[in-house]
């Protein structure tokens, strides 16, 4: 027996990626203010897949797919004599884990394009942007999420079959996936390291993390605000803001509506309201806007034609299904779907000095002069804190 490479560096790289990759979109899938991170750990994650499947091509001999093709039946044999103590030692995948690689390969695709496609359908971006509206998009999006509950119950069977079977054949089967050496006869295959070629798939994972948060996302946000909070201990809430798409603007709207009052982007009432609130205009809660013939049409054709009827943005499409058609409300603090995301806000929160009212909506919202009201940009202000009496010091005679 002697010590020998059997998983070249690329393999490794793409091992240990893929898994923190998987862990790191788990851990962000919840939280709105890491949608940008989720999103991006689900590109890389794709990506590797991409790579593995050349790489079980032209990769080590253990790396190549012809090393650990199994039918079903062996690899139903493989568990059973695992289960009963006395399965055989493989010196690369045995037949049991090479299903499991198989699979969550497949489950890694599954969420990708299930993740791309409900990207599309619910954020409006990406490669499938206008692909599908937000209602279409719902079964795809439980899909999706079922899909990563799924690759998680295969990931931790997979963590058991490690655990199980490096202490049957007395081996750390994770610390060689590390260091990519196990014990072997003089007959097996030699791995090649294959430095170059993981080298070129770290530059290029570095080059698309920092395209996606320098350019991507920088050309929206001030991300390095974020990153001194991070450095300096700041004791804000750290997240990485998910920008929306750019939605259709235009002067004479925000001139006319900007002029008495924050305009409020014609996404968050129905087309039925903005004609209703223009065709009373001489009764615009308590005041005449007096607007003349051609201003009022051109006002009413932005306004209609990005009304949440259209469906632009998540919040229209949800603020849109949540008012009922006999409805007309004039107000968007009075729809349900807003009542019932603010239900939650406290008294104080609404005192707050940089708050106020409850049609400040860019006090909460950094997004809301751009109409977009993407979950990720939501961030209720912490109240100034009240400036504190000098400490008084003494004066030496």
């Amino acid at each position: 027996m002697q010590r020998t490479l059997i998983w070249d560096l690329p393999t490794r790289l793409f091992h240990w990626t893929l898994a923190l990759s998987f862990v790191g979109a788990w851990l962000t899938s919840e939280g709105d203010q890491w949608h940008s991170i989720h999103v991006f750990l689900g590109y890389l994650a794709l990506g590797m897949v991409s790579f593995r499947l050349v790489w079980g091509l032209m990769g080590s001999h253990f790396s190549r797919f012809s090393s650990f093709w199994f039918s079903p039946k062996e690899a139903l044999s493989y568990l059973s004599e695992v289960m009963a103590g006395h399965a055989k030692r493989h010196v690369g995948h045995n037949p049991t884990g090479s299903w499991a690689i198989y699979i969550l390969l497949a489950l890694t695709v599954l969420l990708g394009v299930t993740g791309i496609l409900t990207l599309g359908g619910d954020e409006q971006q990406g490669v499938a942007a206008g692909w599908l509206n937000f209602g279409q998009i719902q079964t795809l999006k439980k899909l999706h999420e079922l899909t990563a509950i799924v690759m998680l119950l295969v990931v931790m069977g997979h963590l058991a079959g490690v655990v199980v079977e490096s202490v049957q054949h007395q081996e750390n089967l994770a610390r060689s996936m590390l260091t990519g050496f196990k014990m072997t006869e003089d007959s097996t295959p030699v791995a090649q390291s294959r430095g170059r070629v993981a080298l070129l798939m770290a530059l290029v994972m570095a080059v698309f993390s920092g395209w996606w948060f320098y350019y991507a996302i920088d050309e929206q946000m001030d991300s390095m605000s974020w990153y001194s909070k991070l450095e300096s201990g700041s004791d804000d809430e750290l997240h990485v803001k998910f920008i929306g798409k750019q939605l259709p603007d235009n002067k004479q709207w925000r001139d006319e509506c900007g002029s008495c009052h924050a305009v409020f982007y014609p996404a968050l009432l129905p087309s039925r309201s903005w004609k209703k609130m223009m065709a009373e205009q001489d009764q615009h809660f308590g005041s005449d806007l007096g607007l003349d013939g051609p201003t009022a049409a051109a006002l009413l054709k932005f306004l209609t034609d990005n009304s949440a009827d259209q469906q632009i943005t998540e919040a229209a499409f949800k603020i849109g299904q949540s008012i009922p058609k006999n409805a007309t409300p004039l107000r968007i603090t009075e729809t349900p779907y807003w009542l019932k995301k603010h239900h939650e806000i406290t008294a104080a929160d609404w005192a707050n000095p940089l708050v106020k009212s409850k049609n400040n909506c860019a006090a909460c919202h950094t997004d809301a002069d751009a109409g977009s009201f993407e979950d990720a940009a939501m961030r209720i202000p912490k109240p100034p804190q009240a400036a504190s009496a000098p400490v008084p010091t003494k004066v030496k005679p």
